[in-house]
């Protein structure tokens, strides 16, 4: 299968765009009738320090799209190592994500898991079209860092992140 506008081969771009590791977020809302929201992430990203602003990219086809379209404010969660079960309910259409799950109340009524390595509240400054999904820009109200290793997405699969310990020459024996 090909892409209609570029001709390439869907199945081999996946598989190239699978080889990328990266960070795993959930990322929360609440929509206009105070409904929480929230879908998983691997595509977020810094894009200013001045003023601060993040990035996040959302598929269309999510169905939480309607709820950001119009949301005032976001929060990106980005996950310990252990927390790969919030990214599969996260990323699961047509459930309701907070069932039994705590969650506490952010900036603007954002819902906030807890566990997370970090995490990230913001006012949503602008959506941007891009093919099949938006970009979602954010600009940064409060961030907290917490103690873990991140959950990483690679090859189509959660995987932890151990940190490699390196050692000067001068420091082997």
């Amino acid at each position: 299968m090909t892409t209609a506008s570029t001709g390439v081969d869907r199945t081999v771009l996946r598989d190239m765009l699978s080889r990328w590791p990266s960070g795993v977020a959930v990322v929360t809302t609440v929509d206009r009738a105070g409904a929480r929201r929230g879908f998983t992430a691997t595509a977020f990203s810094s894009l200013s320090m001045d003023p601060p602003m993040v990035l996040v990219c959302l598929d269309r086809a999510a169905d939480c799209h309607p709820a950001f379209a119009s949301a005032e404010v976001m929060a990106v969660h980005l996950l310990n190592e252990d927390q790969a079960h919030l990214a599969q309910r996260f990323a699961t259409k047509n459930i309701d994500k907070y069932d039994g799950l705590p969650a506490s109340e952010g900036l603007g009524g954002v819902p906030l898991l807890g566990g997370v390595l970090a995490r990230v509240e913001c006012a949503l400054e602008r959506r941007i079209d891009a093919g099949d999904h938006v970009i979602l820009i954010g600009l940064v109200r409060r961030c907290e860092v917490f103690a873990g290793a991140p959950l990483v997405y690679f090859a189509r699969a959660f995987h932890g992140l151990r940190t490699a310990t390196h050692h000067r020459e001068a420091d082997t024996p």
